[in-house]
């Protein structure tokens, strides 16, 4: 009882610390990969910081993008290694060292408020700097756990192998943060992303939450001084006097209201003072806007590309603006270097930066709406400016999309780490199994007995229509998603529910069948549906020699023997039937009815072949009859049928070969039946119509 105990709360350690590890793992590698794909978008947080503490402008530049690259690629390659287990007592000390730090420092943040946002999640998700230090608490937390007991960590990659994952994974997130500093994020997170709009979003939809303001007025009188506000100020009362307005009334937000996603936005014309902000954003066509934050720090060394786009853009019509920050003298400077000829406008520069991660960098609108982007180094070339916007492919939105951009970070991180996990755990498979094999001699004699796949297949008929047929797939693919069945699950749908039901379905907890396939590869054979047709449903099964079908469609052996060799050669496994009526049974010649229907269409398949064949024993006399054969008569016949193919294939083929009961099995009557040693599992008709009824079939696996 007491080793008992401790295994199970050695279990409880495992898993607490296995959640502790997700949860810093999963938090790390999202917080460092944000910062890492938006360099400088880290380095303007790193200034705030800097700022305030009073060392503005100490630190080169080259220093703060330093520390942004490496700052992300630490805290990226931490969440990698915690996630996967390498090194399992460093890294759990490093990353307690870490959120200590952090969470020292989001105590100043709350309680000072020198920074509105911490910036631990760049422009992915912004949190308020209490909220911030919840979090922080949280992961240190977690990261005293893993400190704690870090070797409860199961490892994904063994010892020898870690170096792989490491260089792999900091090469990766250095190449990722060189990459977007080099042209732009790979993900922009920011308000003025591709496809923006930017009048829309500027707008407050009719209806949102305004802002509460507070207004405060400091009376005087006989020489005493006292504030009042809305509510109580003196109004019947005189004698009270507002001496200085600019200083003794005071106006404060008490509650936010709604912003909009973008509410910083404005040009000025410098020269006149006027606000064309309405113009550029609400200009029809196509706008170049060159983004110059701050054109004393620019990148002049692309300046004739600015110049071509800008002589392309007059000469089509197009507008071209300069926005920048910089004051006049810094706006000559750029003209006596580059010899723009190009008027400015003047922004926040705060808002530049944000607009685009380049100094410079150029925007492209269409009618308002951000549709490319470029980096000074990926400015187009006179190749791709050729000819007017609307006819070239720098006139429509870029179509680099989000999940494309997902897919090669897939691709090119992800899938190269899960080969080598997949390869490592391969390997230390075969070496724990070498060592048991020469040291534990019950290994070996369990090693001998195959196990035969367990199935219990669902035979719909011509029930349910699409719509109700869907929803039943679904709910039994919910329902076995959250109780994993010990048994193959498959469900054989009507032609109409298969392409359907297999978006629903996850394939690897319950199979999808058809009921039947033409004898035909293809042609004018008006309503039949071809082998290759069920195929491409994302169906793998296929139903064949049901005595339905034997009965009313007068289907031969011949007809089914073909029927099986196209459903094989197109990838298909089939269930193929066989059983006998009532007259058969009472004659006597049950055994004799079997065979001859399996030496007619299955018997001629090659060994090869006949590893894709599962048969079905359907005691015709019991189907939907409401009889049911008895457990040891059901056993009976598919001893004598796995007997027969032994005959044909071969014993280690014949103990191979999965044959179900098909006759009237229900949730009641399914323990006993598939207790038997020769029954492996049930083709269902009615009671496979209803979930809780198949799923009850299905838990007879468990007891």
């Amino acid at each position: 009882m007491a080793k008992r105990a401790s295994g199970i709360l050695s279990a409880l350690g495992v898993l607490g610390v296995g959640v502790c590890r997700l949860l810093l793992g999963a938090t790390f590698v999202f917080s460092g990969y944000v910062k890492a794909i938006d360099p400088l978008g880290t380095q303007y947080k790193i200034d705030d910081y800097l700022g305030a503490i009073g060392l503005e402008g100490v630190m080169p530049g080259y220093v703060t993008i330093a520390a942004s690259v490496l700052l992300a690629a630490l805290e990226f390659s931490l969440g990698i290694f915690m996630l996967l287990a390498i090194r399992r007592r460093q890294v759990s000390r490093i990353i307690l060292i870490f959120m200590t730090l952090m969470t020292l420092i989001t105590v100043w943040l709350a309680v000072g408020n020198p920074i509105p946002d911490c910036g631990c999640f760049g422009d992915a998700i912004h949190l308020t700097n209490w909220q911030t230090l919840g979090k922080n608490i949280v992961l240190l937390a977690a990261a005293a756990v893993v400190a704690r007991w870090p070797l409860k960590m199961v490892r994904f990659i063994s010892r020898p192998n870690q170096w792989i994952a490491i260089n792999y994974t900091i090469l990766f997130i250095i190449i990722s943060s060189l990459w977007s500093l080099y042209h732009l994020p790979q993900f922009d997170f920011r308000p003025y992303h591709v496809g923006v709009n930017i009048k829309k979003d500027m707008e407050i939809p009719p209806g949102a939450k305004q802002p509460k303001f507070k207004t405060t007025y400091i009376l005087e009188k006989n020489g005493v001084r006292k504030e009042f506000d809305e509510n109580n100020y003196p109004f019947n009362d005189t004698a009270w006097v507002l001496k200085d307005p600019d200083k003794d009334v005071k106006t404060v937000e008490i509650e936010k209201g709604y912003e909009p996603p973008i509410h910083d936005f404005s040009i000025t014309d410098a020269a006149t003072g006027e606000d064309i902000t309405q113009n550029v954003i609400t200009a029809k066509g196509y706008t170049f806007l060159l983004i110059a934050p701050y054109l004393e720090k620019a990148d002049d060394s692309n300046f004739g590309d600015i110049d071509q786009i800008y002589e392309y853009a007059e000469e089509n019509g197009y507008h071209f603006y300069g926005i920048t920050a910089s004051d006049g003298e810094g706006i000559n400077h750029w003209r006596d270097i580059t010899g723009a000829e190009y008027p400015f406008y003047i922004t926040d520069g705060t808002t530049l930066q944000t607009i685009i991660r380049s100094n410079p960098g150029m925007l492209l609108l269409k009618n308002g709406t951000i549709i490319r982007k470029w980096s000074h180094n990926d400015l187009p070339s006179a190749d791709q400016i050729n000819g007017r916007l609307e006819k070239l492919e720098i006139g429509h939105p870029d179509n680099d999309t989000t999940p494309k951009k997902a897919a090669r970070i897939v691709v090119w991180f992800i899938l190269p780490l899960a080969l080598l996990i997949i390869a490592d755990r391969l390997w230390a498979w075969t070496k724990w199994v070498k060592e048991k094999e020469t040291s534990n001699k019950l290994y070996q004699l369990i090693n001998k007995k195959k196990m035969r796949k367990k199935i219990v297949a669902g035979n719909w008929k011509m029930n349910m229509n699409l719509q109700d047929g869907v929803a039943l797939a679904k709910e039994i693919n919910e329902t076995l998603k959250a109780d994993k069945p010990n048994c193959g699950v498959i469900i054989c749908t009507p032609f109409i529910h298969l392409a359907s039901v297999a978006q629903v379905l996850d394939q690897d907890v319950v199979a999808l069948g058809a009921e039947n396939c033409a004898d035909k590869e293809k042609g004018a054979y008006t309503g039949e549906v071809s082998a290759e047709m069920v195929k491409s449903t994302g169906a793998q099964y296929v139903i064949l020699g049901h005595s339905e079908r034997r009965q009313y469609y007068h289907e031969t052996a011949e007809i089914l023997k073909d029927k099986v060799q196209l459903a094989l050669k197109n990838g298909l496994k089939v269930i193929f039937c066989c059983g006998e009526t009532l007259e058969e049974r009472e004659a006597n010649k049950q055994n004799e009815v079997v065979k001859a229907e399996l030496d007619g269409s299955v018997f001629n398949l090659s060994a090869e072949e006949w590893k894709n064949i599962v048969l079905a024993y359907e005691p015709i006399w019991a189907i939907g009859t409401g009889k049911t054969a008895t457990a040891d008569q059901a056993e009976e016949m598919l001893a004598y049928i796995r007997s027969i193919v032994a005959d044909k294939y071969g014993k280690e083929a014949a103990d191979d070969t999965t044959i179900l009961y098909g006759g009237s099995c229900k949730p009641g009557n399914a323990p006993e039946l598939f207790a038997k040693p020769n029954i492996d599992g049930g083709l269902i008709g009615g009671a496979s119509l209803k979930a809780a009824d198949f799923k009850g079939i299905i838990d007879a696996w468990k007891k």
